[in-house]
């Protein structure tokens, strides 16, 4: 039989939310997964992901009380900005969340003083998860590059996450690397037209249609692996100059890539970083180590819930 004094363990609950799917987890201090759930999001849009987003957290809490887990703060991960301001979030790939008041929500629905709520982007989360449990542990200065649908990057810069003063920090899909300016790059950026997954698909998608002549193409022989060759070479040129650009503003210790793209694309890292050192400071960018993501697809579960945990942390 317990004594008077017994004091319940604690455990902290993250949740990534992404534009298509949803992952919930419990964790320990050390940041050991106790229980996790996960779902589609189906097109769900507005109030619907909303509630799903509520009903994950409540999941988790009442697990964690049926196990007598005291639960004191919640990190949440969303794809997009969150305003410190209003405490709402601006998620592009979710329909109706142009200014959702995410965090009223889930505080509203968990109904409990002494639970604490914290919203962060995708991108700070994914350099919160690798600095937790992932290839970031022990850095002060590292990036966190993610390459997918989009293109974005979380930094840790002398020991402190950057935000910027709206929150906009690392929207690296429009770094501009080559000119001129075409309208093509409008809705999304430059480097992300030409280097995200969706940029290279689309890319790929032109070049069979057009039959263009090139080092790879040849007019009436295109091949889709004809194709695949001459967009992978553009886009590690591409990789390389923004990493590059990096070095030289950041002069960080590693940069770690994630996201769908890599994944694949990591066998080639070498090739990227010798493109980079064609374009940047030079002591830089013989420091600094290129990797992969240590975590695969939780690097925003892993950050939501560094974020829970390190309440004090300077975001």
């Amino acid at each position: 039989m317990m004594g008077g004094n017994h004091k319940p363990q604690g455990a902290v609950i993250g949740i990534d939310l992404g534009g298509t799917k949803l992952s919930s987890a419990l964790f320990t201090k050390e940041g050991e997964i106790i229980h996790r759930s996960g779902l589609l999001l189906q097109g769900a849009g507005g109030e619907s992901v909303g509630a799903v987003v509520k009903d994950q957290v409540l999941d988790q809490l009442n697990y964690a009380r049926a196990r007598d887990l005291h639960i004191d703060s919640v990190g949440i991960c969303v794809p997009g900005i969150s305003n410190k301001g209003d405490q709402t979030v601006w998620a592009p790939n979710i329909q109706g969340w142009e200014a959702y008041p995410l965090h009223r929500q889930v505080s509203d629905a968990l109904n409990d003083p002494g639970i604490q709520v914290f919203v962060e982007s995708d991108r700070n989360c994914s350099i919160l998860g690798e600095m937790w449990r992932g290839n970031a542990r022990n850095c002060t200065d590292a990036l966190f590059m993610a390459v997918g649908t989009g293109i974005g990057i979380g930094i840790l810069a002398g020991g402190r996450i950057i935000s910027g003063a709206n929150g906009i920090a690392g929207a690296a899909g429009w770094l501009a690397l080559d000119p001129p300016y075409s309208q093509d790059y409008e809705p999304c950026g430059q480097f992300e037209f030409h280097a995200s997954g969706t940029g290279i698909a689309k890319r790929a998608e032109n070049l069979l249609r057009m039959g263009a002549d090139s080092k790879y193409l040849h007019a009436g022989h295109v091949t889709a692996s004809d194709v695949s060759v001459k967009v992978l070479e553009e886009s590690i040129a591409f990789w390389g100059m923004a990493v590059a650009n990096l070095v030289s503003l950041f002069n960080p210790e590693k940069i770690i890539f994630g996201g769908g793209v890599f994944g694949p694309a990591l066998r080639f890292l070498d090739r990227i970083h010798a493109e980079a050192r064609k374009w940047a400071q030079p002591i830089g960018i013989e420091k600094v180590k290129l990797e992969g993501t240590a975590l695969k697809g939780d690097t925003g579960l892993y950050g939501a819930g560094y974020l829970a945990l390190r309440k004090d942390f300077k975001l």
